[in-house]
Order: structure tokens, then C-alpha cells, then sequence
């Protein structure tokens, strides 16, 4: 049966007749809406990141990680051309309203439009991080962009310039959508609804963490909101300002990324699972499709009672035998004391041993590490909109201690070494704390060159990070670094070091293992065990090798290389 083996993070629908999706397993599928069955698949080289159908249904457009969007006919998805020139992922592609053109957003600063040939007919540059979402205004001779610079720029086709160039402040916007009367609503990080109108901007609060996606329903007058606090919001935009109209929490399966208006009063969205979930906005409930699991992995950890893993399907494994089963998408393993806790997309962070619930917070979590204060054990967890959880393990169990403010973006990786408490975020910076009064040390905003990913600590108040930017970088205990090129064409994922810390391990979201030793300044080892992405390094001290989780639900090990020092 045709299906998803990873999370879907693009969605479409066509009328009542059709719903695509794309996922991070690299495939789009066709899905007949009347009876939910699959009716076509594709595969791009690597994610796949959205797709939109073409205003008459004809055409699927598909951006993807592998630096491409690419046009299939439909229903059969044949292959009609590949849109290239890009230089990083394709975050959106979307249909001119009338023409035949495709207007795209790329991770590489640049908007672009190409016509159906695949031939590129203009390339606007002007934002100065990651263009995340592009639309056409009604008229379709305006190109409207947003980007994590914090600002919306609109380009003209006819001049082949910015037109108008938007300052939201600074903060992120991941999603924008338009109304045919010119009102253009976009989402940001801090879980706003901004409305602009003409020259003036407008701010709602909506959610509690960031907005990850919009959706337009033009004829219902309606506009919808996603946000990783676990709701879907859904507005009436009649009068061209958002009024709260229904309010819903997203079952678990439901990735809070992408959405879209299909046939009757239904939603469609992307989920964790094999399938997308439906809504019906009118008599206010889930359809309740069964969606099966898929089996990525997130997190491997090497405990002394054998190698835990955990996923998109939220069930946590020990040595191939199911554990326990949070429920939730997971994310990472961190050891306190005799304990090992999880967490995910629920923003609840479990007992992995008995699967119970220690503690929700309001965002997702996606990070965790442990360190030693006032002589007992510590962890710290990293949360989707910026804080860092401290708990302390007590005779009583596990305690809640302080929730830090580490970034203004999600933290991305946390680490321990000598007295600090070391981080990175999205937005590309990293900070160090101190662990005795856990207060701020030192904090490098620009300390990657886009979103840093994962890092780890090296002994001596030393630390290394990773980025999209494809630079491993070793942090002394000056807050200066030393950036090292990798051999890597497509971002690194994660990172873990070795037990004495000679050997640093990277993974790559193209299934990439490379080990860099630090005794000699070089790559001693690259290997691609999987097509799949590396989701999670780390290090098994009885075994002297690496074990890296991946996306197709495997595990493997990378041993050290054998050196003659």
C-alpha cells in the first residue's frame, strides 16, 4: 500500500477530487479525497518539503531539500519539468494565478520564477537569510516574499525589482497568505497574527508559540493557524480583520506545519504518520482517519541496559523490543542520575523507563543534556521557543528548577563542559551559561552563518557545533571558535563526541557519518550508511563507536578509525 515512511510536511488539495502531500521520507503522493486511498507517488532525490496543485488541478508543483521544485501532471504525477538553479533547499513553490509561471523560495536568499519549461525568468535577491514562503497577490504581477530576516518584500515582474520591503521588527516569519482584496497575513515566531493593509500593520495574539503555517479559504472568508502550541485557530476574515471563530487542540499525530482547505468544510494537514488527518470546520471534529505510524528514528542513546531509540511513532525501543510508549513524536535522550527522560512535539517531557510524564511545557522540546550543580544531577531540556528547562533529580524524583531564557528562536542543541552550559539556536547564535547560578555568561549572535543544529561538549569548557552552513566549529574557552570546512554538500544534522573527546562525529540529513579527529586536524572517516538523514549521533562507550539514529528507522554504528597514534 502506498503510504508515507516519514512525517508529511507539505499538503495541498484540489477541490474535492485530490490531496497531495510531501514528506520527509523524499516522496509526494496523489491521494483520490473522496475515498482517501493513494492514488500516485514520486520520489525527489532528497526531502520533500511542500507541494501546490495549479489553479485548474492539471499540475502539482513539488519544493524539495535537493535544490529543486519539480512540475508532474496529474493524476499520473509524470514528470513535466524540473526547476533548478537554485543553491539550497526549496522551502514553497506556488502557481501563478493565470500564467503559466511558478514562483519559488529557497533557502538561498533568493526568490525566483520559472515557466513551465523550467526556464528561470526572474531571480530577485534582497533578503538576507532563508526565504520561507512566497505568494502571488491576485493580479499576479507581484511576487510577495517572507523570510527569517523578519521582513516581507514585494518584487515586480514588470521591472524585475522589490517594490516594497516590510521590517516586521526582526522576528521570523515562517508563512504568509493573501487575500484576493490585497490583505496580506503572516505568522511569526512569537505566535502572532500580523495583518497588513496597505501601509498599515496590525498584531494579534493568537498562540502561545510560533505560527508555522496560514491557510486562505477565499470563498469561506476564513483563514487558518497553525502553531507548535498544539492548536489550530481558524478566523473569520470577512471584514479583513481576524476574529476568533473556532479554536481546536491537534491530535498527536499532527504536524503543526502544514495545512490546507479541500472539499465541503474540511481542512486537511500534514501528520507524523503514513496519511494525512482531516478536519470539518463546520460541525467542529476530527474525521478521524486511522493513521498508521511510521518508524523514523529521532534519538539513539546507549544505556548501560542496552540501545534505546525513539521516533516520529513516539514508542521508545530497547535493543529492537518495545519499551515504553509516550505517545508523542520524541526527540532526544537525556540521562539524569539513574533516570532517562524524552520529550517531543507534545512539549512533555516522559520517564523513559516508564514511560510516565514529568512535566508539560508550552512548545515543542527538542534538546536535552545533563550536568552536575550543587552536587546533585541536572539536565536541561531546549525548547522550540527559546527556553531552557532545568529539572534536578531528588529523593522525591524529578523536580522542575528554572526555566532559562537561552534564545529569542528554538534551541536547537544544549551541551555541558567545565562551568558552562553551552546552546544553539535557529536563528544561528549560541550562548553560554553558568552552572552554578545558572545565569548568562556570554552570548555570539552571529556565531553561524545560518541555523546552527546540534553541538556537544569536549571537556575544559570546550565545545563544538554544527550549522546548515556546513562548518564544524570548536568553541574555546575564550568564546572564540575555530570553523573547520566539512565534506559535506547538504546540512548537518547532528553531532557527538567520543568518550576522551579526540574524535568528533557529524551526520548529515543525506544520510552522511563523517569523523573529524582533533588530534590531527582531518577527516579520518566519511561514510554514507543510508540515503536516509542522520537524525542523532551518539557515542557507545562499551563498544568504541558511534551509533547514528536515521530517518528510515535503522541504526548504525561508525567505529573509530584505527590510527597508528
Amino acid at each position: 500500500m502506498i503510504g508515507h515512511a516519514g512525517p508529511i510536511s507539505g499538503i495541498s488539495a484540489y477541490r474535492d477530487d485530490f490531496v497531495a502531500t510531501a514528506g520527509y521520507d523524499n516522496r509526494v503522493i496523489l491521494w483520490n479525497q473522496k475515498t482517501g486511498e493513494a492514488m500516485s507517488r514520486v520520489i525527489h532525490d532528497h526531502l520533500a518539503n511542500q507541494c501546490t496543485f495549479s489553479p485548474d488541478g492539471r499540475l502539482l508543483v513539488s519544493s524539495s531539500s535537493d535544490y529543486s521544485a519539480r512540475l508532474w501532471s496529474v493524476p499520473d504525477l509524470r514528470l513535466m519539468a524540473v526547476l533548478g538553479e537554485h543553491e539550497d533547499d526549496v522551502e514553497m513553490s506556488v502557481f501563478h494565478p493565470t500564467e503559466r509561471m511558478v514562483a519559488t523560495a529557497s533557502r538561498d536568499h533568493r526568490v525566483r520564477v520559472f515557466d513551465y519549461n523550467g526556464e528561470m525568468l526572474h531571480c530577485f535577491a534582497g533578503h538576507t537569510a532563508d526565504v520561507i514562503s512566497v505568494q502571488w497577490n491576485h493580479s499576479g504581477d507581484q511576487v510577495i516574499s517572507s523570510s527569517d530576516d523578519g521582513t516581507i518584500k514585494r518584487w515586480s515582474l514588470a521591472s524585475g525589482q522589490m517594490v516594497q520591503d516590510i521590517d516586521l521588527g526582526g522576528v521570523e516569519t515562517d508563512t504568509i497568505a493573501i487575500h484576493p482584496n490585497g490583505v496580506i497575513y503572516a505568522g511569526n515566531d512569537d505566535g502572532q497574527l500580523i495583518v497588513l493593509d496597505g501601509e498599515s500593520a496590525t498584531k494579534v495574539d493568537a498562540h502561545a508559540a510560533g505560527v508555522k503555517r496560514l491557510a486562505i479559504g477565499i470563498e469561506e472568508n476564513l483563514l487558518v493557524s497553525l502553531s507548535y502550541d498544539r492548536t489550530m485557530r481558524i478566523w473569520d476574515i470577512s471584514s479583513g480583520f481576524p476574529r476568533p471563530k473556532v479554536e481546536t487542540s491537534l491530535p498527536s499525530e499532527v504536524w503543526p506545519r502544514s495545512c490546507a482547505f479541500a472539499g465541503d468544510s474540511h481542512i486537511v494537514l500534514g501528520t507524523f504518520g503514513s496519511t494525512y488527518q482531516s478536519y470539518d470546520y463546520q460541525q467542529d471534529r476530527w474525521i478521524g482517519r486511522e493513521v498508521a505510524p511510521t518508524y523514523g528514528l529521532n534519538a539513539v542513546y546507549a544505556h548501560e541496559s542496552g540501545r534505546i531509540s525513539v521516533g516520529d511513532a513516539g514508542i521508545v525501543w530497547r535493543d529492537n523490543q518495545e519499551l515504553t510508549r509516550p505517545g508523542s513524536l520524541c526527540n532526544f535522550f537525556a540521562p539524569i542520575a539513574d533516570r532517562l527522560i524524552t520529550g517531543g512535539q507534545l512539549g512533555i517531557i516522559f520517564d523513559v523507563l516508564t514511560g510516565l510524564p514529568i512535566h508539560q511545557h508550552r512548545s515543542p522540546l527538542n534538546c536535552g543534556v545533563s550536568f552536575r550543580r550543587e552536587n546533585l544531577e541536572h539536565v536541561i531540556v531546549g525548547t522550540y521557543t527559546g527556553e531552557g528547562l532545568v529539572f534536578c533529580r531528588s529523593n522525591n524524583g524529578i523536580d522542575f528548577v528554572a526555566e532559562l531564557k537561552l534564545h529569542d528562536n528554538a534551541v536547537k542543541g544544549v551541551a555541558s563542559s567545565g562551568r558552562y552550559i553551552f546552546s544553539v539556536s535557529a536563528d544561528g547564535s549560541c550562548t553560554w551559561f553558568d552552572k552554578d547560578d545558572l545565569t548568562l555568561v556570554k552570548t555570539v549572535h552571529r556565531a553561524h552563518d545560518k541555523i546552527a543544529n546540534g553541538c556537544v561538549g569536549l571537556g575544559s569548557g570546550e565545545f563544538a557545533s554544527i550549522s546548515r552552513d556546513l562548518k564544524l566549529r570548536i568553541w574555546s574557552t575564550d568564546f572564540t571558535a575555530t570553523v573547520i570546512d566539512t565534506p559535506y554538500a547538504h546540512s548537518i544534522k547532528c553531532i557527538a563526541a567520543s568518550a576522551d573527546t579526540r574524535w568528533i562525529a557529524t551526520g548529515t540529513y543525506d544520510g552522511h557519518i563523517g569523523i573529524f579527529d582533533r588530534s590531527t586536524k582531518t577527516w579520518a572517516a566519511l561514510t554514507r550508511p543510508t540515503a536516509s538523514g542522520i537524525s542523532s549521533l551518539t557515542y557507545d562507550p562499551r563498544q568504541e563507536v558511534f551509533v547514528g539514529s536515521s530517518y528510515d528507522g535503522q541504526a548504525y554504528e561508525c567505529a573509530i578509525p584505527v590510527t597508528g597514534g
